[in-house]
């Protein structure tokens, strides 16, 4: 969609048009649905966040001033939805073990990994992400898909940068454990 059309469609929502408004949710309903995946852990949650997600951005549509992506605005509201969705079911879903032991070869272990990770399957990578923790989860996610830093995740969850580093390294270690699982199974299953 251009950007003319964008800025029209935005200006009908604002007025309240029932059509308008249901053609900027079909407009981002998918790619808001993925996001919201990788932090909830089932369909009928990720959902929830999306049409919550929704009413807020349509409450707030005035407030969008043009001086960036609208998608990126959007992205962001989803994203802090689906974190507040993991806080409301957990009262401390991240940990605060801060025992983890980082060491030279933590970054590159995390290169090595990253590399790994591209060469999998998408589908297999994104099951092995819903089955870790919400805590492990939502790190990784901000991390690695939406490239946060772990200052900024630790701003985002209440928590200390430690913690973030803490969690996305455990939840990589998962994650190897989870896959290794899963390519044991189907190289079984053939």
């Amino acid at each position: 969609m251009e950007d003319d059309q964008l800025r029209e469609l935005i200006k009908r929502c604002t007025e309240q048009e029932r059509s308008a408004q249901e053609q900027l949710f079909k407009l981002f309903y998918g790619k808001m649905m993925g996001v919201c995946l990788r932090y909830t852990k089932d369909q009928d949650r990720a959902q929830e966040v999306v049409q919550e997600s929704f009413i807020k951005i349509f409450d707030k549509l005035e407030e969008f001033d043009f001086n960036g992506s609208f998608e990126g605005w959007v992205r962001r509201i989803m994203v802090n939805a689906s974190i507040d969705a993991i806080r409301k079911r957990n009262r401390q879903p991240f940990s605060t073990d801060e025992e983890y032991v980082f060491n030279n070869r933590s970054s590159e272990q995390e290169h090595d990994f990253d590399d790994d990770i591209t060469k999998i399957k998408a589908e297999y990578a994104m099951q092995a992400i819903q089955e870790l923790s919400p805590a492990y989860r939502t790190v990784f996610n901000l991390f690695v898909i939406e490239n946060y830093s772990h200052k900024e995740i630790a701003q985002i969850l209440d928590i200390n940068e430690g913690t973030s580093k803490s969690n996305l390294a455990k939840a990589k270690q998962n994650l190897r454990k989870i896959l290794r699982e899963k390519f044991v199974n189907i190289d079984h299953e053939k």
